[in-house]
């Protein structure tokens, strides 16, 4: 039996060890050129997860940000908070989260420390603070090579498509 995009769960049932591309595509809609996640690790439901996104020089964003000096956006660091944050989302509600999607509320506290470049792995430790309803409070740290290069806190609701 091919359990290759089957979320690999510990002996907890919170605990699941690594989510693979098919299991984030599973979760989530996004899909080339937006998809920023490779792999989803350490996810505890309904507390944290770690996304992994191995940047490389060809990713499309590149082209034009900035020519000669490849730095990834900003925006595209928040998006993959985000990414990771809704499959952490989906797989804390398990079926309850058939049908819907989770969006961006808001964003604060957003800190850039330094760039993104090709060859950098990022490793984006998401937290949720809080769930109320169907909006959910998280707090990210992204790491390259164990050095913070941004962070944020915020918001986002998951709703039907």
């Amino acid at each position: 039996m091919d359990t290759t995009s089957q979320p690999q769960t510990s002996r907890q049932d919170d605990e699941v060890s690594t989510i693979d591309i098919a299991g984030i595509m599973k979760a989530i809609p996004h899909r080339y050129p937006f998809l920023l996640l490779d792999r989803v690790v350490d996810l505890v439901r309904n507390q944290s997860a770690t996304g992994i996104k191995n940047v490389t020089v060809n990713e499309n964003f590149f082209q034009g940000h900035f020519p000669g000096h490849p730095v990834m956006p900003g925006v595209l660091i928040i998006e993959s908070m985000a990414q990771t944050a809704a499959v952490l989302v989906v797989e804390t509600l398990g079926p309850d989260a058939a049908g819907k999607v989770v969006y961006f509320m808001t964003i604060e506290s957003a800190k850039f420390r330094r760039p993104v470049v090709p060859g950098d792995t990022l490793r984006i430790h998401v937290t949720k603070n809080r769930h109320r309803g169907s909006v959910w409070k998280f707090s990210a740290v992204v790491r390259v090579d164990g050095i913070s290069v941004a962070e944020a806190t915020y918001a986002a609701m998951i709703m039907d498509k």
